[in-house]
């Protein structure tokens, strides 16, 4: 499976959860392509935020080399999921894709963890490293439902004859 996290500036929040999903997905066996991007596209190019570099790091998560990347239409064909972080990312993201859009490949991440909620993973630019805990544990959240809901989806059940 291919999964796409998005963010608005994709140093932030979606390189975090990248590094995170990829991590849980290396230790639990799970073959997945990940990757992250933002809509905005200002930071094309730039290394992920240095305090969410340092909050990965404190749970031995390297992030550092990634670069950030601007969402593309053309995602909705490349990737099998594309999570966004927040209500207002899936919004850019229906306005970047137009004909492309495809909702069933978009979901909000933490409707993994609180399915139809609708919950935005805190935007944490604004704040101290505090906020950056904050949403390290949420994405850590999120990221361990994924890969349990997934889990659960290609184990068949156990039924009787």
């Amino acid at each position: 499976m291919k999964i796409l996290l998005v963010c608005l500036g994709n140093i932030c929040r979606s390189p975090l959860a990248e590094g995170i999903l990829k991590q849980k997905a290396l230790e639990r066996n799970v073959n997945w392509q990940i990757e992250s991007a933002g809509t905005n596209g200002l930071h094309n190019g730039e290394a992920p935020h240095h305090l969410s570099q340092k909050v990965a790091r404190k749970h031995g998560i390297d992030i550092s080399t990634q670069l950030s990347r601007q969402f593309l239409a053309s995602d909705f064909f490349a990737f099998d999921r594309i999570y966004a972080m927040a209500n207002d990312v899936m919004i850019d993201m229906k306005r970047i894709a137009g004909q492309q859009f495809d909702s069933k490949k978009a979901f909000l991440f933490l409707d993994e963890l609180y399915p139809g909620a609708a919950m935005d993973v805190k935007d944490p630019w604004y704040g101290d490293e505090d906020g950056y805990d904050e949403v390290f544990e949420q994405l850590n959240l999120a990221s361990d439902a994924l890969i349990k809901n997934y889990v659960a989806k290609q184990t068949p059940s156990n039924q009787h004859a």
